[in-house]
């Protein structure tokens, strides 16, 4: 009888690809987008093109969007075209009567986007500002799955419950369970009293009271471990959508029940933890994180990467919450790396 077992490669080996790259020079403005029907959600969704072939989902974090993909995705489109679907409550993606922004709930729309978000009816284009229409690719999954932040819960769930629908999963700064009390974690303190009972509503006030570009200063600084990184031209577009969303009546509903939700699954315990969804994961997978990470540490990193049975850990220097708009260069080596060494048979 055959005892024997398939040994786990190191699991900081991280293989990165030699492929040429295409220039991130000039910068890409966002890539096009259209609200697409997802079940009975309405997704704001950007579409990159690329060739046919397993295709890629991004999954943005809290608080984020789906422009926080474009720098990544131009790097993979000569490989995968891919999406990058604001979630509901986040970006343009006004939520549905009665969605409760567990990350569950979010976990549903994300498997069902990928079930018929390369066929689903797109309405409302936005202006493509310059680009070509995306490629469609094949409808139903696989795909590469991407997550950060919250979206790296959501892809870890998706993941683990739908391994049909995942050909790999790419985790940066995934929000597993980080309950530290680090003031380092908070661009503004009052971050940390603006959810709490009674002084929660005056300290949102004054946070609402901020102008766009003071918040989403505030947001980079937060999520960079070096703040100057981050072009002008990115930040007037991150200013811009967050002026946008001043106008929505259900932006701060939506981070405040999501912010809510983290912290529940946080607390969840048994098998419903995502330390005990982690090793049900079966796509091999790529976890990174930055060492200057302020909003979940570094120090999850290296228990994430054992709990997933065939992942492997990237850590990277001078580098915080988002490696994908850091760093996305390392990255794109670095998934594309693991995409070859999947069909090679060798991750």
């Amino acid at each position: 009888m055959n005892t024997a077992v398939t040994a786990r490669a190191p699991l900081t080996h991280v293989p990165l690809s030699t492929r040429e790259l295409p220039s991130l020079e000039p910068l890409k403005p966002p890539w096009p987008a259209a609200f697409e029907e997802v079940g009975t959600a309405r997704l704001h969704v950007r579409r990159t093109p690329g060739p046919d072939g397993v295709p890629a989902v991004y999954v943005h974090g809290l608080g984020g969007s789906s422009t926080n993909w474009t720098d990544l995705a131009a790097l993979l489109a000569p490989v995968a075209g891919g999406t990058a679907p604001d979630l509901p409550g986040f970006g343009y993606s006004e939520p549905e009567a009665g969605f409760d922004f567990t990350l569950d709930a979010h976990a549903d729309v994300v498997a069902r986007h990928i079930e018929t978000g390369f066929s689903g009816a797109r309405v409302a284009e936005s202006p493509p500002r310059g680009e070509a229409p995306a490629v469609s690719a094949a409808v139903g999954g696989p795909v590469h799955l991407f997550g950060n932040s919250m979206g790296g819960a959501i892809a870890l769930l998706v993941a683990a419950r739908r391994p049909e629908l995942v050909k790999t999963l790419t985790l940066i700064s995934p929000a597993v369970p980080d309950r530290r009390p680090d003031p380092r974690r908070l661009s503004d303190p009052r971050m940390a009293l603006a959810y709490l009972p009674l002084v929660g509503a005056r300290v949102r006030a004054q946070l609402a009271a901020l102008g766009p570009r003071e918040r989403a200063a505030q947001v980079i600084k937060l999520c960079f471990a070096d703040p100057s990184r981050f072009p002008d031209s990115r930040l007037d577009e991150l200013t811009e959508e967050h002026g946008a969303r001043a106008g929505f009546t259900w932006a701060a509903p939506a981070m405040a029940r999501s912010t809510f939700a983290i912290f529940r699954a946080w607390s969840t315990l048994g098998k419903a933890s995502l330390w005990s969804v982690a090793p049900r994961v079966t796509a091999p997978t790529l976890v990174v994180w930055g060492r200057e990470d302020r909003v979940i540490s570094v120090k999850r990193a290296v228990r994430t990467a054992r709990a997933i049975p065939r992942a492997r850990l990237l850590v990277l220097p001078r580098t915080g919450h988002v490696a994908q708009m850091e760093r996305p260069v390392v990255v794109a080596k670095a998934v594309l790396g693991m995409w070859e060494h999947v069909e090679a048979g060798t991750w």
